[in-house]
């Protein structure tokens, strides 16, 4: 009767690491971690029970001394290194297809935060790739004499200068509105672009080559983006504005000098 339980059991696990484990026929998790106070796991996963397409995402089997919430936060603390090979791993693969994309020249990447936040307003990035410790806030600024507000992303050493915080043109002080770190705004909104988000680390060599070399912020995208058009683009917009804002101008002076003021 115990051994019947005891199969019972087994089987129920397994039942249950499918139907929370598997979606769309495929594994829906990178890796399984079994944990268990007994050699239950050890059964669980030489048993035929167990569904084969999670048997090969298994990455570590460990001993805990407890069961509920306590027994799953020791399972993770035994997993850990195990667990940060494995993220290690996917977050190298991940910046060697995005460094292939550069090397053969396609078009279809971005990086450092202007080119990544035009890519992304354009729909254009497929998986945006970010430095989980990128030094860059998002700031939004505002000019209490025309009550336009702006949006800047600076670096803490570029706070420390002033004249970001001061309209060019007339040298007024802006007000903060809000200041956040780029990274969480990223974790909040980067659904709305309709992109994937990656976070990584520095600690592998292409991670350090990433951070170093390309601002710690990055894209693959899903077609290629001429962002040299778009620069052009943007200078002709201000260059415009600009001709608009002194033929206002020009015309109120020649309304003063007709009628005599």
């Amino acid at each position: 009767l115990r051994l019947e339980k005891r199969h019972n059991y087994v089987r129920k696990v397994a039942e249950l690491a499918v139907q929370f484990f598997i979606t769309d026929n495929k594994p829906n998790v990178r890796g399984l971690v079994l944990a268990g106070s007994a050699d239950f796991k050890t059964e669980l996963i030489t048993s035929d029970l167990f569904d084969p397409r999670l048997h090969k995402v298994v990455i570590k089997t460990v001993d805990v001394s407890y069961g509920g919430e306590n027994g799953f936060n020791q399972a993770i603390e035994l997993s850990a290194e195990t667990l940060g090979s494995v993220k290690l791993v996917q977050e190298k693969k991940l910046l060697q297809s995005w460094f292939d994309e550069i090397s053969q020249d396609t078009g279809k990447y971005c990086f450092m935060v202007k080119d990544t936040l035009a890519a992304l307003e354009l729909g254009a990035v497929e998986t945006l790739i970010v430095w989980e410790s990128l030094d860059i806030d998002r700031i939004t600024l505002r000019n209490n004499s025309t009550q336009e507000e702006t949006v800047v992303y600076l670096s803490t050493e570029q706070q420390k200068n002033d004249s970001y915080f001061h309209d060019q043109a007339t040298g007024v002080e802006l007000e903060t509105l809000k200041k956040e770190q780029l990274v969480e705004w990223f974790a909040e909104n980067y659904k709305t672009f309709g992109t994937n988000l990656e976070f990584v680390t520095n600690r592998s060599q292409e991670g350090s080559q990433f951070c170093r070399g390309f601002g710690g912020i990055g894209g693959m995208l899903r077609w290629k983006v001429d962002f040299s058009e778009i620069e052009m683009a943007e200078e002709l917009d201000q260059l415009a504005l600009e001709d608009d804002d002194a033929g206002s101008f020009d015309e109120d002076e020649e309304f003063d000098d007709e009628f005599g003021f």
